[in-house]
């Protein structure tokens, strides 16, 4: 089991920035796959970014160049730096880990990012 907490949302103007961090309750330093995803009001939730150990890092088209996801084993905690945010970027932002990178993932119960025009 891997309890997630994340944490850094708020209300903000179009063009600002936020950082979002995930906290986990286990080290993450031999987790295979970890990333944000994110659900906008009234629609389905999507990929922000995700890392895969030794594969790659992918992000959403909508969030190239603008934000960028990163890991700190140290500290067992997933960040999303968001810059240069949009009003399209209001969503629920979710932390997802798989520790095996296999079918088990463990969510955590999301932040609120509101960005106003």
């Amino acid at each position: 089991q891997v309890q997630l907490v994340e944490s850094g949302g708020g209300l903000v103007q179009a063009g600002g920035s936020l950082r979002l961090s995930c906290a986990a309750s286990r080290r993450i330093f031999s987790f295979i796959r970890m990333g944000w995803y994110r659900q906008p009001p009234g629609k389905q939730r999507e990929l922000v970014a995700v890392i895969v150990v030794g594969v790659n890092t992918t992000y959403a088209d909508s969030v190239k160049g603008r934000f960028t996801i990163s890991r700190d084993n140290a500290k067992n905690m997933i960040d999303l730096q968001m810059n240069s945010l949009k009003p399209e970027d209001t969503a629920v932002y979710f932390c997802v880990v798989s520790p095996d990178g296999g079918g088990i993932e463990y969510w955590g119960r999301g932040t609120q990012v509101t960005v106003s025009s």
